[in-house]
């Protein structure tokens, strides 16, 4: 009964939970009512589903998030969870640097915006045109490079190289204190993660052994440079225990952590902005869609310590190569 106390204590009744409820409610119904049973978004992978599918999508890969959470705590239940609250500096310089990064990422965001299309590329965001999805006018090669490199450099390298003369490797979640469990925790998450993907995009299996063989390894590489390592570094390097030293509570951080991960991607390369109600659907849509597993990553990072493990066992590998492997190939021509 203690432990049951403390999970309806710690999630139906906190109330940013309740919130985060009441938001995704709302948010759900404004995308009923805006899209008047179409949805207007470049997304091939699902344009045949039908309007209800497609909008309850969202909360069914929520479900799955909830899924790997209790899987993921069942996991970690017998291990010393590591206090990330006290890797983070106290609070007056915990808001001034979650602040900063904010602003910096922020920052990013816009200069990608506007040097993506200088470049005759779209915008830059955390993930390049047709990733997850699929695209109706797919990434060029130069458009995937380009993209991995700025991503890595901008919101990887710098901000690690900031951080890191300040704060060890452990005070940054980048090194482990149990990797047999870290290990476990990566291969049980990552197989029912990877299942999930698989049966929702069988794209992996229509190609030939020679575009697996060249491609898998190719779309680690470069969505590693240029989404995982930066969400790592940005979001759960950084932020994620400035986050839980400012709030004083898990659940909250959790829900924050995903806040973040869905505004690192507020330019999609499936979104439409022709007209007022286009526009907020897709940035409804935005929130709705990875507002899930920004918090599933997040509550890796809290119950483990170690960032790698999400980077690992639910980013690079699953979605990321068991997904985007076919826009990989179809990309850099490989036969």
């Amino acid at each position: 009964m203690g432990l049951a106390r403390r999970l309806v204590r710690n999630t139906v009744l906190n109330r940013s939970v309740q919130v985060a409820v009441l938001l995704w409610a709302a948010l759900n119904l404004a995308a009923i009512l805006l899209a008047r049973g179409h949805l207007p978004f470049d997304r091939p992978a699902l344009a045949g589903k039908p309007f209800a599918f497609q909008m309850a999508l969202p909360t069914l890969g929520l479900l799955e998030v909830f899924l790997l959470m209790a899987v993921t705590y069942w996991l970690t239940s017998r291990r010393a969870i590591p206090d990330i609250a006290a890797r983070a500096p106290e609070r007056p310089l915990a808001a001034r640097e979650t602040m900063m990064v904010l602003a910096y990422a922020a920052l990013g965001q816009a200069v990608g915006g506007v040097l993506g299309p200088a470049l005759g590329y779209r915008p830059f965001s955390f993930h390049i045109a047709g990733t997850l999805v699929g695209s109706s006018a797919p990434p060029s090669s130069g458009e995937i490079c380009t993209w991995a490199v700025y991503g890595f450099v901008v919101y990887a390298l710098v901000p690690y190289l900031w951080f890191r003369r300040r704060y060890t490797s452990t005070q940054l979640n980048l090194r482990s204190t149990n990797r047999m469990n870290d290990l476990i925790v990566i291969l049980v998450v990552g197989a029912i993660e990877a299942g999930v993907e698989l049966g929702t995009f069988p794209g992996f299996f229509k190609l030939t052994g020679t575009q697996l063989f060249a491609g898998a390894p190719l779309a680690f590489g470069l969505f590693l440079l240029g989404t995982v390592l930066p969400t790592m570094v940005i979001i759960h390097v950084i932020l994620v225990p400035r986050y839980l030293k400012l709030t004083g509570s898990f659940a909250t951080t959790v829900l924050l952590g995903g806040l973040t991960y869905a505004g690192m991607h507020v330019v999609e390369g499936w979104q439409v902005f022709k007209s007022p109600d286009t526009a907020a659907l897709s940035l409804i849509f935005v929130v709705l869609q990875y507002m899930g597993p920004g918090m599933v990553k997040t509550f890796l990072t809290l119950r483990t310590g170690n960032a790698w493990v999400h980077v690992f066992g639910y980013h690079a590998f699953a979605p990321h190569v068991v997904v985007d492997t076919p826009l990989v190939v179809h990309a850099f021509g490989i036969q």
